[in-house]
């Protein structure tokens, strides 16, 4: 486990308008608004996409993900962890699960979803933590590297991280 801490921020709440693209319209925001490092909770209807449902194999790295298509409205509930990569842009990891007439999706909205309607979202900033996006070779994902800076200069000791 790797941790580090911080303190709250200025809180936003935003609306969502149809079509807009998630979660490329949340970054943006963030980037217009200065806030590097946050938790966005999004409630609302998605309209159009993908979404990243899993790996096609557990045991596979980096994994191929499976990619299903959304392809009429359905209510959503997210979660996601803002956070800069390693080039300082805000990226949003967000998964959510979508329902339509008693059937429901949950995964990664990362390749982007499309707005029905309206979408709810509250975005906490979260202010004096070092943290970063940090591609991981293994995975070949961007993972969560608290302690991190965005610059990729290496890491600070971590609560609860043994290797510190």
């Amino acid at each position: 486990m790797k941790a580090t801490e911080g303190h709250m921020g200025r809180v936003f709440v935003i609306r969502l308008e149809e079509g807009d693209v998630v979660p490329e319209c949340i970054e943006e925001f963030a980037r217009k608004n200065s806030v590097s490092v946050g938790h966005v909770i999004l409630v609302g209807g998605i309209g159009g996409g993908q979404v990243v449902v899993g790996p096609r194999r557990s045991d596979e790295r980096p994994p191929e993900p499976m990619l299903l298509p959304v392809d009429t409205a359905h209510e959503v509930v997210g979660v996601g962890v803002l956070a800069p990569g390693e080039d300082g842009t805000p990226v949003l990891h967000i998964h959510a699960s979508l329902g339509r007439s008693g059937q429901t999706m949950t995964g990664c909205l990362r390749p982007g979803v499309t707005t029905w309607l309206v979408g709810e979202v509250i975005l906490y900033e979260i202010l004096a933590v070092k943290v970063a996006r940090v591609m991981d070779s293994a995975s070949g994902l961007a993972l969560l590297e608290p302690g991190a800076s965005p610059s990729g200069e290496g890491r600070i000791k971590n609560l609860g991280d043994a290797s510190s």
